[in-house]
């Protein structure tokens, strides 16, 4: 009898961040009141799921993404760095459209491919699959939720599906609170899903990409 086990990859809700900052891994940016309630309501997205662990990298707003999921499932979360936020170096700055034209932007903006201004991606791969595989191996025949970031999830997506790394970041489809699943049946991917339980709280209008 062959054993199917679901790794869902979700990301965390909104931030409270008015001045834009491109915050990555900066300490002390917590969810806004929208997005606890997508934290909530992503949480009621997940009752009846056979969650059997649940793991989140160890940034404020992850944290508190997992807050709702555990209080329902009566789990711990364990603290994982391979589920951080991509490392970059724009970190704390404010990017705007004329940003294209500071030289401290575009003087790291030389190799899109890699890239240059951030953690490579292939790194990012590497570090999710080994913790997709200890989220696999820790709910084996059951679920298990990785609660991270945009950039390292769709990373992973992205290899699952065979897809060249390198991508326009606003094309990514990994919406705030959204949920990534992949479902292996053995050990052999078999599907990736992707779901918006929080859809009704988005707004329109342009975010910063990869938070």
């Amino acid at each position: 009898m062959t054993t199917t086990t679901v790794v869902h990859l979700l990301r965390h809700g909104e931030v409270y961040n008015p001045d834009k900052v491109l915050y990555g891994r900066l300490p002390d940016f917590h969810l806004s009141e929208r997005g606890q309630q997508m934290a909530e309501m992503t949480a009621d997205w997940f009752e009846g799921h056979d969650i059997a662990a649940l793991f989140s990298s160890p940034l404020d707003r992850t944290q508190e993404t997992a807050v709702p999921l555990q209080k329902m499932l009566d789990l711990p979360v364990t603290l994982d760095d391979r589920l951080i936020e991509a490392a970059n170096k724009f970190e704390g700055l404010s990017l705007s459209r004329s940003s294209v034209r500071d030289p401290r932007i575009v003087s790291r903006m030389y190799n899109p491919f890699l890239p240059s201004w951030g953690e490579p991606y292939k790194q990012i791969v590497e570090r999710m699959v080994s913790m997709i595989k200890v989220a696999r191996r820790a709910a084996w025949g059951r679920e298990a939720v990785c609660v991270s970031h945009q950039l390292p999830i769709w990373m992973a997506r992205r290899a699952a599906e065979g897809r060249r790394l390198w991508h326009r970041p606003d094309l990514r489809e990994c919406n705030l609170a959204s949920v990534t699943s992949l479902t292996f049946v053995e050990q052999r991917l078999a599907s990736v899903s992707y779901a918006e339980p929080a859809a009704s709280l988005y707004q329109e209008g342009p975010s910063v990409p990869g938070a």
